[in-house]
Formats: C-alpha cells, sequence, structure tokens
C-alpha cells in the first residue's frame, strides 16, 4: 500500500466518528406531545393517501382518549394529522380539530 492510500484510508477512519455523529438517528426523532381526542368521537386511520385521502379505517376513537401529536414536527395532510395512539401503541390519522388538550395528563 502506497503511502499516499495509507493517509487517505486513515483520514476516512478518523472521520467516521465525526460523521456519525453530524448525522441525523432515529432515536433523535420527536415524541409525541400528550393531547386528548377532544371529538364526541373520531376516526382512526391507518394511512393517507394524497389522491384518496384517509385509507385503513383502524378504529373509532372517543372524548377523553390518550393520543399523541406534536405540532410541527408530525405531518398534517388536508386536515390528518399524523397522530399515536396510547391506547394499543401506534400510529395513524386523525382529524386535526380532533385533537386537544395538550399536556392535560
Amino acid at each position: 500500500m502506497t503511502r499516499r492510500r495509507r493517509t487517505l484510508t486513515a483520514a476516512c477512519l478518523l472521520a467516521l466518528p465525526l460523521a456519525g455523529a453530524l448525522l441525523p438517528s432515529a432515536e433523535a426523532a420527536v415524541p409525541p406531545e400528550h393531547a386528548i381526542v377532544i371529538c364526541q368521537s373520531a376516526s382512526f386511520y391507518a394511512n393517507y393517501d394524497s389522491a384518496s385521502g384517509p385509507v385503513g379505517l383502524k378504529r373509532v376513537l372517543g372524548y377523553g382518549d390518550k393520543i399523541g401529536h406534536t405540532p410541527g414536527s408530525h405531518p398534517v395532510y388536508n386536515g390528518w394529522a399524523a397522530t399515536f395512539d396510547y391506547g394499543p401503541n401506534d400510529w395513524g390519522y386523525l382529524r386535526i380539530e380532533c385533537i386537544g388538550g395538550y399536556d392535560s395528563w
């Protein structure tokens, strides 16, 4: 191995920890803020399709059910917000106007 190649290899190996520290990781995701359902009933869908709207009804949530959504961090598409349901612990989409009571629990 030539000296130039060894120097380049050493420089790359030394840069790896720095590059890893600069890249975002899955653990750095924003956890959802605690909220509740403020509608009497709200449909909770598995996904949102930009062409046809919400798809895959999972269940209907009732007033006061514990959910999570962080405004500004979790997406909202045409009024449908990415929401975490703390009941069975899964993600889905819920109407944004049915989310409220932030930090109430």
